[in-house]
C-alpha cells in the first residue's frame, strides 16, 4: 500500500483546508467507488448538475458491474482508478459520488494517497458507504469534505430540498451557517464546539482497528446516522465505539436519520442508553443522512452544537463558511 502522512492545511478548521466554492462553468467529476448506478437516475442527476451550470465528466465505471459481484461498480482497481483520477485531475473542481451501497472499503488500499495529497484540494461529496472514504481522505489530505446526497439516487433526483441545500453549501457557502432540519430536537442538554466528524454509523465502526483511520479530534462533534439496521445492531455499533474510545473523545453528538431501523422509540432508547452517561450534549434527528430534505454537512469543519431542552433549541452553527 502506498502511504502518506497527514498533510497540514492552511485553513482554520483543525488544520484542514477548505475547498473552493463552485461557480457556473466549473468542471466536476462523477464517480462510483461503491455500487453501480441506475442509468435513468444517473442521467437525471447529471441533468441537475448541468442545470447548476457545471461541466460534468462521468467516470468510466459508474455504470459498470464487477464480473462476479454485481453489487460493485466494476472491479476494485477500476473504481479506485476512477476516484483517484478524478481527484488528481487539475481541471476537476469537485468530485461527486454517484451512489453508495457497498464497496468503498475495498478501494482504500488501492488509492495512491501520495498522488492525491499532492493534488489541489476540492470538494468530495457523498454519504452512506462513502463514509469509508471521508474518514481517511479528509484527515490524510487535510481537507474538508461534504457528507451529502449522491447524484444517482432518488434521495437527490426526487428531492428538491436536498438538492437546494447541497447547491447552497457548494455555491453559496456563506449563506449556510446554521444546520438544522425540521425534526431536530434537543436530547441531552449542553453546548460544544469542535470539528465535525463521523457519518454513517456502521461504516465508522468498520474503520475502527484499521491503521489508516485516525480517531476523531479531541472534543469533536460526532455525526451519527444509519439505515436498514435493527436497534440491536445500532447498540452493537455504539457499544464498540465506546470500547474503542471513539465516543469518549467527543464533546457532543448530532444524530441524523434512522430510516428503516425499526421502532424510532426503541432506537431513541438505544441512543439514550449508550450516550446518556457520557456527559455531553446530544441532538436528536438533526436532519442529515438517509432522510427527506437531507442536510449537507461539511466534515472536518469547526462548528458549535447547541442542545437546549428548556428553549427547544437544537442546531449546529458553522464557525465559518465550509468552502472558500
Amino acid at each position: 500500500m502506498r502511504t502518506t502522512p497527514a498533510k497540514d492545511g492552511g485553513a482554520e478548521d483543525g488544520g484542514r483546508r477548505r475547498p473552493c466554492r463552485l461557480r457556473p462553468g466549473d468542471r466536476v467529476a462523477v464517480v462510483s467507488p461503491a455500487g453501480p448506478s441506475d442509468p435513468e437516475l444517473l442521467d437525471a442527476g447529471l441533468s441537475v448538475l448541468r442545470r447548476w451550470g457545471l461541466e460534468v465528466e462521468v467516470g468510466k465505471h459508474v455504470l459498470a458491474r464487477h464480473p462476479r459481484l454485481p453489487y460493485l461498480a466494476g472491479t476494485d482497481a477500476e473504481r479506485a482508478a476512477d476516484l483517484e483520477q478524478a481527484w488528481c485531475d487539475p481541471a476537476t473542481d469537485a468530485v461527486f459520488c454517484a451512489r453508495g451501497g457497498y464497496g468503498c472499503l475495498r478501494t482504500l488500499d488501492l488509492l495512491d494517497w501520495d498522488a492525491m495529497a499532492a493534488a489541489a484540494p476540492k470538494a468530495l461529496v457523498g454519504s452512506s458507504d462513502v463514509t469509508a472514504v471521508h474518514q481517511i481522505l479528509g484527515p490524510t489530505l487535510g481537507v474538508v469534505t461534504v457528507f451529502g446526497p449522491m447524484v444517482a439516487t432518488e434521495a437527490f433526483v426526487r428531492d428538491p430540498e436536498a438538492q437546494r441545500r447541497l447547491h447552497d453549501l457548494l455555491f453559496e457557502p456563506a449563506s449556510v451557517s446554521v444546520l438544522a432540519g425540521p425534526r431536530a430536537e434537543p436530547l441531552l442538554d449542553g453546548t460544544a464546539r469542535g470539528i465535525l466528524a463521523g457519518g454513517t454509523l456502521s461504516l465508522i465502526t468498520s474503520g475502527q482497528g484499521t491503521w489508516d483511520v485516525p480517531p476523531p479530534p479531541e472534543g469533536a462533534i460526532g455525526l451519527l446516522e444509519d439505515v436498514h439496521e435493527d436497534p440491536y445492531r445500532l447498540d452493537h455499533f455504539l457499544t464498540h465505539l465506546r470500547r474503542t474510545g471513539w465516543l469518549l473523545r467527543l464533546g457532543g453528538v448530532a444524530l441524523g436519520s434512522w430510516t428503516d431501523c425499526g421502532d424510532p422509540a426503541e432506537v431513541r432508547s438505544v441512543v439514550e442508553d449508550r450516550l446518556g452517561d457520557l456527559g455531553i450534549p446530544v441532538i436528536w434527528e438533526l436532519g442529515f443522512g438517509h432522510c427527506e430534505g437531507q442536510l449537507s454537512v461539511p466534515l472536518g469543519a469547526e462548528a458549535e452544537l447547541v442542545s437546549d431542552t428548556e428553549n427547544g433549541t437544537a442546531h449546529l452553527r458553522l464557525a465559518r463558511p465550509a468552502l472558500v
